[in-house]
């Protein structure tokens, strides 16, 4: 190659040098770099053409600069306000009811319209009318009352805004069991007198609360029942209770109405050791109260016709709670083995669940029983030792179906609140939407949101 034509070479390659870099420059000042690109090949950036394409989806240095940070898993954040915690207090007892409340409205900038949030009045005799300021608006929320244990206080809140206020301050100390009336309206107190063992049980009516008032202290008024009551059951509509005294060698049996104070005898038995519940208008049982090693029975008792009638023997350790059709019993022995006792075939299927029946609750329809079930239980004579303290429990929150035998968990309170819980005294809202249990351990009120 001669002289000249190799001059020529280098000034042509050299030219090209000078391009693609001059090419290189330019579309690196049209684009400004982010966060994204600091973590880039330094050389990849110097290629203009690429190893690869950008597969479908990547996200360019903008997109990068817009993305938010990943959302929470969903079914977390559900579970954690599923459960609450009710009361600041040991309670005696609860109800749930429907209570009117102050409607929140949300205040807006703009003026009222003329005449707007008054009523008008019409002209007194030989007068001039007027205007009235409107009433606030108001609504119907779900709500509980419940007694103070070492008071006998009672406080209330709203299910799905925990407030919780005190509503009287009548003392009865050391309530071991608190029975309410429909809409909380009255309540029933058992208390164990210091000085001589007896056991006392107050029945009385709860003031009317005023509408919108922030702070009661209202007095109970009431009278006391008989002493030594053994034991007592609230009717399924909440106006009466039953309740069980020993009169020389025999128990009575006596429902006794909330409204009006009016006592009618029922039952009578030789035998003394009774445990009531009152599944139906129609219907209270009966269960002999229960140890491992002694054969347990359960009896029903027609209100009107006021006979008893055997239902099931000879299962130890037998707890039973029959449904609210008085079709079916869900009974324990005692392995805790939960059952199903049908009274018209007389047969029993087992739910494959270990717990005692009274740590459940029926639905409406018969249907469904909520169950506290003990993630493990130790080896004890049941239900003796678990009724005096010496075993407790760790529960979840079974939801059975006792048609089809399916059984569900639907709440682990360890997991969501941290908290062991040995569930007593289930009860359901209304609506079957809220599932309310006090924990053995400490007697705190919690609730869970079942929908």
């Amino acid at each position: 190659m001669s002289k000249r034509n190799f001059i020529l070479l280098i000034i042509i390659l050299g030219l090209a040098v000078i391009a693609v870099f001059g090419f290189l420059y330019s579309r690196k000042e049209a684009t400004v770099p982010t966060d994204g690109d600091i973590d880039t090949n330094f050389f990849s950036r110097l290629n203009p053409f690429g190893d690869k394409a950008p597969a479908p989806g990547d996200t360019t240095p903008e997109d990068e600069d817009s993305v938010s940070e990943p959302e929470p898993i969903p079914e977390q954040e559900v579970t954690l306000v599923k459960l609450k915690k009710v009361s600041s207090i040991p309670v005696a007892g609860f109800t749930v009811f429907m209570k009117e409340r102050l409607k929140e409205i949300n205040p807006t900038p703009t003026l009222p319209l003329s005449g707007e949030g008054v009523i008008p009045v019409p002209p007194a005799k030989g007068g001039s009318g007027g205007f009235k300021p409107t009433p606030p608006p108001t609504e119907f929320a779900l709500a509980l009352r419940y007694a103070d244990r070492a008071t006998g206080n009672i406080y209330q809140t709203f299910v799905d805004k925990i407030e919780e206020r005190k509503f009287s301050e009548t003392i009865i100390p050391k309530v071991y069991d608190a029975y309410f009336g429909k809409n909380g309206e009255s309540v029933v107190m058992r208390h164990l007198k210091i000085n001589d063992r007896t056991i006392e049980t107050f029945a009385g009516a709860l003031p009317k609360e005023k509408l919108g008032e922030d702070i009661a202290t209202n007095e109970i008024k009431g009278a006391f029942l008989v002493d030594d009551i053994k034991d007592i059951s609230l009717s399924p509509d909440a106006t009466k209770i039953f309740y069980l005294f020993n009169s020389g060698e025999s128990a009575i049996g006596t429902i006794y109405n909330l409204s009006d104070a009016k006592k009618t005898q029922v039952f009578d038995s030789a035998f003394t050791e009774w445990l009531s519940f009152w599944p139906s208008a129609k219907i209270i049982t009966l269960t002999t109260k229960p140890s491992g090693s002694i054969p347990g029975y359960m009896y029903m008792i027609d209100v009107d016709k006021k006979n008893l009638t055997k239902v099931l023997g000879e299962v130890n350790g037998l707890t039973t709670q029959m449904s609210p059709s008085g079709k079916l019993v869900l009974y324990s022995d005692n392995t805790l083995l939960l059952s199903l006792y049908h009274p018209d075939t007389k047969t029993s299927e087992g739910l494959g669940v270990r717990t005692l029946s009274e740590k459940c609750v029926w639905n409406k329809t018969n249907e469904f029983v909520y169950c506290a079930v003990p993630v493990f239980t130790a080896g004890a004579t049941y239900p003796d030792d678990w009724y005096k303290g010496e075993v407790l429990f760790s529960d979840q929150i079974w939801k059975i179906n006792v048609q089809n035998g399916n059984a569900t968990i639907i709440a682990d309170p360890v997991e969501v609140s941290g908290e062991d819980i040995d569930g007593i005294k289930l009860a359901l809202s209304p609506n079957e939407d809220y599932l309310f249990f006090i924990n053995k351990k400490d007697s705190f009120l919690w609730e869970l949101e079942l929908r």
